[in-house]
């Protein structure tokens, strides 16, 4: 994946983006840092971050005309954080002397400020900062022009003294009483220095620049370069002649940038944008937030007690986007966010040597698109996950045991077993072809047999029935060709058929079809049962109330949910919309084969997806059902309650476990061929399936929890008992053996019987025992 592409995913996620107070303020103070420093009573703390973006803290955190406080979120739900008041409280509440800074040396560049007030002054700081040696020519007796215009009572000149203080630290030479133009010529000034400063507001005249038709200094606004090579300028009156104390400073940061870059020879204005105020990208949801009024100063005073500026400091909302993170147990689980999880993948991607341990990461988010949905930039990291996949394979450096179990179960419904072709019969053609997909197929196959007969008797043209996967474990494995090849396998039989019209059972198969055969036009069964009438059926049983469960995979398809929700008022139900319903819905733990790659993380997603009510569900997906009704949630499938078997027992009954699941497609296809076309099927038997197996329940939910098969657990005692690879474990007379049929090793603890063996656990590894075995 090339670096344009992860850069793509990259730029969308804004979480790390500065909240609108930082942009708002000219020199990006971390505002939502400061703050939460004085939540904590840790002023000492805050004033340090505070430093770290203003040269004069002592200074600015007195008069700072706060252009943050205007751009704060808070004000959306109550009153905006007083965050000059807290500022104020810091300096003041701090004692803090000058601070000890040292630049370094070595830069023999010569740079002239004219001028003594904030913007010239910030110059000076931060070019001696960085080396320079910087000489400051000031016309008055002191430094910081028009600050000493302000009352005492507000900026006390200790103050001043001791925050401007920290030029002579930096080996700043300051020249009082010297008008440049005057006391000494531009011109000389000009031959003397490398770079030169103006920050003498509009009175310019005297050096022979550019000037506007009102005779204004022509000042570059990103570079504030003043018209003649090496010439900067600023600390000009800004709109509406308003005098802004924040901004002179940002004014004379942005212009020694442009020296320094002036002076090293590089690009004044590359990457820039953001400089001085700007608009966020950050997007910061107030919903659910209580309004809170600012926090009164007691007594009449103008200024915040310690315990006051922590309270309103308490207020404030700490923007941050993770809008993601909110709705994904994915995200909560890895601990982080789209970026973050973007550039470890971008790093296991890169990697030739070494573990590649971000394949977890990669592996366990369920594809789901929810991320998309709730994000303001539309990012869907399951996109890159996705893509990630399919490059890790094609690199060899994705284990194929990762996604063993689903790939070899996607081929089992694909092989003869199971897979089944058939105009309806008493037809040569089809007009519709029913595609009731591999788990329902495999969950429940009576519903596939009364969903096919309500089909055949309501629709005209013949309906034909093809019994497969789609080829969805493939795609979500990354394994993109053999995707590609089962799903070409599916098209050459639907034009073998006709090109029929599909209709789909499946919310899965409904996706793939729709995203990869654009040719094949599909139709949900829902829409069928809506557009023809419910079966007549006598139902003893039918919830008054319910919660529908979405599938993700249906999550754009609002035809699709509005239908579904229109048969269950036809029956008779009542609607609880959950939390995250329609384009918002969660996935249930196994969208992406997430339940085969993070066993621990799709529980954690199902638990929160079963928990969001306490009224029954309702899915029209079989594994959403069986995955929820595994978890003790008590969940119909839409055909239980369309065919009235709504019992009391219905939605706690669990699904089949894996070995019973295939079973059911072999004997669905077996019966349909028999009962439906008069067909007989002589099944052939493998040699490991004659061997008997005694499996006690406990025993039987280990092998579930682990995926392992019947078949399985078959093959590893035919090859042991054939070759007489096996061990006996003396202190119980128990026999262990171990087979290797593709990628996964099995071990198997059993004991022979005369009608069978009798299992007593069962488990497996990735890991390849070398040798005959």
């Amino acid at each position: 994946m090339d670096h344009k592409r992860i850069f793509e995913f990259e730029e969308k996620c804004i979480q790390e983006h500065p909240p609108a107070c930082t942009a708002a303020c000219p020199v990006h103070v971390d505002v939502k840092g400061f703050i939460r420093e004085i939540k904590a009573g840790r002023f000492d703390e805050a004033l340090n971050i505070y430093s770290k973006s203003v040269p004069f803290p002592g200074i600015i955190g007195r008069i700072c005309d706060h252009p943050c406080q205007a751009a704060c979120k808070r004000k959306e739900v109550g009153d905006a954080i007083a965050i000059a008041a807290l500022e104020k409280a810091c300096v003041q509440l701090v004692q803090a002397s000058p601070p000890k800074v040292t630049a370094p040396s070595g830069k023999k560049q010569r740079v002239a400020v004219i001028g003594g007030g904030l913007s010239s002054l910030t110059v000076a700081f931060d070019l001696a900062k960085k080396g320079y040696r910087v000489t400051l020519f000031e016309a008055g007796s002191r430094l910081g022009g028009s600050i000493w215009e302000i009352p005492e009572v507000d900026l006390p000149p200790q103050v001043i003294d001791n925050d401007l203080a920290v030029l002579n630290n930096l080996g700043v030479i300051i020249h009082f009483n010297t008008r440049v133009g005057k006391d000494i010529s531009f011109i000389s000034v000009c031959d003397d220095y490398q770079a030169i400063y103006l920050g003498t507001g509009n009175a310019v005249w005297e050096f022979n620049l550019p000037l506007d038709e009102q005779g204004n200094l022509i000042i570059d606004p990103v570079t504030f370069a003043a018209g003649r090579q090496g010439i900067f300028a600023g600390g000009t009156l800004r709109s509406g002649g308003t005098y802004s104390p924040i901004t002179s400073l940002s004014d004379g940061r942005r212009a020694a940038i442009s020296i320094d870059r002036y002076l090293q020879g590089v690009s004044l204005t590359a990457a820039r944008e953001n400089e001085g105020p700007y608009l966020t990208r950050l997007f910061s949801s107030t919903k659910g937030v209580k309004p809170l009024p600012a926090v009164p100063m007691g007594n009449g005073r103008s200024f915040y007690s310690k315990h006051e500026a922590m309270q309103e400091a308490a207020r404030c909302l700490q923007c941050q986007c993770l809008e993601c993170v909110k709705v994904c147990q994915y995200m909560i689980h890895f601990k982080g966010y789209p970026k973050k999880f973007i550039r470890q993948i971008n790093h296991n991607l890169k990697m030739i040597k070494g573990r590649h341990e971000a394949n977890i990461l990669i592996n366990s988010c369920s594809l789901c698109g929810l991320c998309q949905q709730v994000c303001p930039e539309g990012l869907n990291l399951g996109e890159l996950c996705q893509e990630a996949r399919a490059e890790m394979v094609k690199k060899g450096k994705m284990p194929p045991s990762a996604h063993d179990f689903p790939i070899r179960d996607m081929e089992f419904s694909n092989g003869e077993q199971c897979v089944l072709s058939r105009h309806q019969p008493g037809h040569t053609s089809s007009s519709y072809l029913f595609f009731p997909g591999c788990q329902l197929s495999a969950s429940a196959p009576e519903h596939v047999e009364r969903s096919y007969a309500y089909l055949t008797e309501r629709l005209t043209g013949g309906v034909g029935l093809m019994l497969r996967c789609c080829g969805a474990p493939a795609a979500w494995s990354g394994r993109t060709e053999l995707f590609l090849a089962e799903l070409q396998k599916i098209k050459d039989q639907w034009r073998e058929m006709g090109r029929p019209r599909l209709i789909l059972a499946c919310s899965t198969c409904y996706q793939m079809f729709k995203k990869h055969l654009p040719d094949v036009e599909i139709i949900s069964l829902w829409e069928l049962y809506d557009q023809y009438g419910l079966p007549k059926v006598n139902s003893a049983h039918r919830p008054a109330l319910v919660a529908v469960h979405d599938a993700c995979t249906t999550r754009h398809e609002r035809h699709v949910q509005e239908t579904v929700r229109k048969i269950l008022h036809q029956i008779g139900c009542r609607i609880e919309e959950l939390p995250t319903s329609c384009d918002k819905t969660a996935c249930c733990g196994f969208g992406g084969l997430l339940q085969f790659a993070n066993r621990g993380l799709a529980d954690e997603v199902m638990r929160r997806r079963i928990n969001e009510s306490s009224a029954d569900y309702v899915a029209y997906c079989a594994i959403c059902r069986d995955n929820f009704a595994a978890k003790g949630k008590k969940t119909y499938h839409l055909l239980d309650l369309i065919y009235g078997e709504a019992d009391a027992a219905a939605p706690a009954k669990r699904g089949p476990g894996y070995s019973q699941r295939r079973e059911n497609r072999v004997r669905l296809k077996n019966k349909m061929l028999k009962e439906v076309w008069g067909e007989r099927v002589a099944a052939e038997k493998m040699s490991f399936e004659a061997i008997n197996l005694i499996i006690p329940a406990a025993v039987n939910e280990v092998m579930e929890e682990r995926l392992i098969l019947v078949e399985d657990v078959q093959k590893v005692i035919e090859y042991a008992e054939r070759t007489g690879n096996k061990l006996l474990i003396r202190n119980n007379g128990h026999v262990l053996a171990c087979h290797r049929p593709v990628a996964i090793t099995y071990w198997v603890e059993y004991t022979p019987q005369e009608d069978g063996f009798t299992i007593h656990n069962a488990y497996s590894h990735r890991m390849e025992v070398k040798g005959n075995h």
